[in-house]
């Protein structure tokens, strides 16, 4: 809560009359140009020392979001990304993010926070049949996995039940770095939802594909 509140505090003096969505105060402002705020995505990774959590910040402008940060305090990491590029910020400097091109699905890395997380069964069976045929699957990524995968180590991420504020200001790291995430209907998830992110547009539609076959059975 202290986060957001001093978010809140900061963006509302630099940028008046922007309206503000955050996870613990809601909403307030009527302005198209909309901060959306995840003080601590990964909660549970927070509590229990895993550094898969971040501090989400993304601004949108209707239904199109135009950048946005997941920032790791403890790593000292940012990923950053406007409507053209997408970055890492760390020690290092600068890095623009790739995401793997070239990936297929027999060789892909696939994420989720947790394959309980979806809101039917069906989804959840479609995620085990994406998932089994992926080269590997890891879970308790949160919003890290994402990042992992606008910088290419991961290929997948597929997670159900999520808030706009969870997923909206990564889909800008997303797009930048080459990437494509939607929600079960094709579209960019600004509501949330069950999303499917992918490394390139053919990752993405052969794992839609085998999503839609079990939500059709």
């Amino acid at each position: 809560k202290k986060i957001e509140e001093k978010l809140r505090k900061e963006l509302s003096t630099q940028f008046p009359g922007y309206s503000i969505l955050g996870e613990e105060y809601g909403s307030e402002g009527d302005s198209n140009l909309r901060w959306i705020i995840d003080p601590i995505d990964g909660t549970r990774a927070f509590i229990s020392g895993v550094a898969s959590w971040g501090v989400l910040l993304g601004l949108t402008d209707g239904d199109t979001c135009l950048g946005g940060i997941m920032h790791q305090p403890f790593l000292k990491e940012s990923f950053v990304a406007d409507d053209q590029e997408a970055w890492l910020h760390n020690s290092d400097g600068a890095t623009q993010l790739q995401s793997r091109q070239y990936a297929i699905l027999e060789d892909a890395v696939i994420y989720c926070t947790h394959p309980y997380l979806f809101g039917s069964e069906k989804e959840r069976c479609g995620f085990q049949n994406i998932s089994a045929k992926c080269r590997m699957q890891r879970f308790g990524g949160d919003c890290y996995s994402y990042a992992l995968l606008a910088y290419g180590c991961v290929d997948l991420v597929v997670e159900g039940l999520l808030q706009s504020y969870d997923i909206v200001p990564l889909i800008p790291i997303i797009t930048q770095s080459g990437g494509i995430i939607t929600n079960l209907d094709g579209e960019p998830p600004m509501n949330g939802g069950t999303i499917i992110a992918a490394a390139n547009e053919s990752l993405h539609a052969h794992a839609m594909e085998i999503m839609q076959e079990e939500l059709n059975k």
